[in-house]
């Protein structure tokens, strides 16, 4: 009993920590670092847990289309949420120490949260100098280091992998259809070109595809609209929606506007199915079927 109110009573200081990084410069000493709990700190790096799929089920045994969508939204929801949590979890770092930063400057960060700040912004590449214009790094850190609606993540997987069976979702684990440039990288596209030199990136479990794409949605700059259209969402306190961000992903097919058309349509068809089975916190993929 004890061990569990101790447990409850340490979650609440971190909660507050997270939530509410003003409590935490009401109780620093003038001059030391802002006493942003260790655990803290740290929970942005460490992966939320996840099941590790590096099989794809066959999804075109499912001889009925509702149970085939179920099945498929089914093994890549979980994927897709975690990867989310990852990334909420580094925003509220990310929120934490600018608070921070605002009300008593960069000196008030200690070596390891700087340099929490400074690995983020390696990943999503943006340029961080300390010494620098420190408030354009962090505007930058805060429009690419967001969640993109499961939604809009499940309907282009479904888009790109033909509901999971195409080759490269099979053979590649690639849901997305991302590329790569260096020979054996991953498998050539039946379709290339004599004069082209990409290939479908292989990658080691599907979680990896999730946030690789989710990567490179945050950090490309083809894809700088859909960040501005979440931004300003964001801070008319509106719900980020996934219809609301396909205008953004224009460039991500040659068939552009063709292209957001289908997946619109996909996303009003198919946004039930993927509310039921997230509702459900399907964890594991769907039983093939008899």
């Amino acid at each position: 009993m004890l061990r569990t109110l101790l447990f409850l009573f340490a979650a609440a200081l971190i909660g507050l920590a997270i939530y509410s990084p003003r409590w935490l410069l009401q109780t620093s000493a003038v001059g030391t670092a802002a006493p942003v709990p260790a655990a803290v700190t740290k929970v942005a790096m460490v992966p939320v847990s996840a099941p590790l799929e590096t099989d794809v089920p066959d999804f075109s045994a499912y001889q009925s289309v509702r149970d085939r969508k179920q099945a498929f939204f089914g093994f890549l929801a979980p994927l897709v949420a975690a990867e989310n949590d990852r990334i909420e979890w580094q925003r509220l770092q990310l929120l934490a120490l600018e608070a921070i930063i605002n009300e008593q400057g960069l000196t008030a960060l200690n070596q390891e949260q700087l340099q929490f700040l400074e690995r983020l912004a390696d990943r999503y590449r943006v340029d961080f100098e300390p010494e620098g214009e420190l408030s354009a790094s962090l505007s930058a850190l805060k429009r690419r280091v967001d969640v993109v609606p499961e939604t809009l993540v499940l309907v282009q997987a479904a888009n790109e992998s033909g509901w999971g069976t195409s080759r490269f979702a099979r053979d590649a684990l690639n849901f997305f259809g991302q590329w790569c440039f260096s020979e054996g990288c991953g498998l050539v596209p039946n379709a290339r070109s004599d004069d082209a030199n990409h290939e479908v990136r292989r990658f080691e479990s599907v979680n990896a595809s999730v946030r690789s794409y989710l990567l490179n949605i945050n950090t490309h700059p083809a894809y700088a609209q859909l960040r501005a259209i979440r931004e300003k969402r964001r801070l008319n306190g509106e719900e980020i929606r996934a219809l609301d961000l396909t205008p953004g992903l224009l460039s991500y097919s040659e068939r552009g506007e063709e292209y957001i058309a289908e997946l619109n349509a996909m996303i009003r068809v198919n946004r039930p199915i993927i509310l039921t089975v997230m509702d459900e916190q399907v964890s594991e993929p769907a039983a093939p079927p008899e």
